[in-house]
């Protein structure tokens, strides 16, 4: 626990902003924001090297972001993607967890990744994630936190949580549940397989499937963008609404707790070394 402790208070000592978003990137090193006139505001996980794994910066840029552009009347639609064309996000960077073992441990790194994805469901503005090649795991829990998700033709993506020895680890089932049937949701997350992005529409996950190049998103946030910000936000209210008296907080918190339980395991822990092994 004492080494992520420090780490995070010397990561968040060196974090910085550009003073105005319009005008400059992002002055971070894992994620790149884009301000559009049109009042969209498109993040990039710029980790191509770790097919935009999740590490403690990106989850402490994100953060930052979110609280950011939250108060920020510029911003009508948030839009997370993936630098490069190969991954959206692989989820959490394994490399990175390895040494992570006990269920306190786990349950540090998970739960601080939780309360960023709860942020990111009840960001106070539209939000949509744009699949632009494979998301894994955690990065389909990202993606199951925004209001849209639009994938390109060619993504895969999977809950494959499972194959790991370990549930969704940051509160993406719960956030599932609310997004889709509940017979579709729980056939993703026990399969634990990777399925193309017009499997994962035909089952409720994926909204559109886009074409080739990069603005093919665009077309479906245009009748968004023509309203006004505080439309767009007295909506976004009604349904954080409805999550907050149904408890959604309180479920996530106990799904992540499950797993730092199974994070623990010895079943968890061989997975990740033959995971490991396997890519080097």
């Amino acid at each position: 626990m004492l080494f992520l402790q420090i780490y995070l208070a010397e990561y968040f000592e060196s974090l910085a902003f550009a003073d105005d978003f319009g005008e400059g990137v992002y002055m971070g090193q894992v994620i790149e924001v884009e301000m559009d006139k049109r009042g969209f505001m498109k993040l990039l996980f710029n980790r191509p090297e770790k097919r935009n794994a999740v590490n403690y910066q990106l989850m402490d840029e994100l953060e930052s972001i979110l609280s950011e552009a939250a108060s920020d009347d510029e911003v009508k639609l948030l839009v997370l993607t993936g630098a490069g064309s190969e991954a959206f996000c692989s989820g959490g960077d394994l490399r990175e967890f390895q040494d992570l073992h006990t269920e306190e441990e786990a349950f540090f790194m998970l739960s601080k990744m939780g309360e960023i994805l709860y942020k990111l469901a009840v960001f106070p503005k539209p939000t949509m994630a744009l699949i632009n090649g494979s998301a894994f795991g955690g990065g389909c829990e990202i993606a199951t936190a925004c209001d849209f998700r639009l994938a390109k033709r060619e993504a895969r993506l999977g809950f494959v949580q499972g194959t790991l020895g370990i549930t969704t680890g940051w509160g993406g089932a719960s956030l599932l549940l609310e997004k889709i049937p509940e017979q579709k949701a729980l056939k993703l997350l026990l399969d634990a397989k990777i399925h193309k992005a017009e499997e994962a529409k035909e089952l409720g996950f994926v909204d559109e499937v886009v074409g080739e190049g990069t603005d093919g998103w665009e077309w479906f946030a245009e009748d968004f963008l023509r309203h006004e910000t505080g439309v767009l936000m007295a909506y976004k209210r009604l349904l954080v609404h409805k999550w907050q008296d149904s408890g959604l907080k309180g479920r996530m918190d106990a799904e992540i707790r499950e797993c730092s339980k199974l994070w623990a395991s010895d079943e968890h822990h061989a997975a990740v070394e033959r995971f490991l092994n396997k890519k080097k």
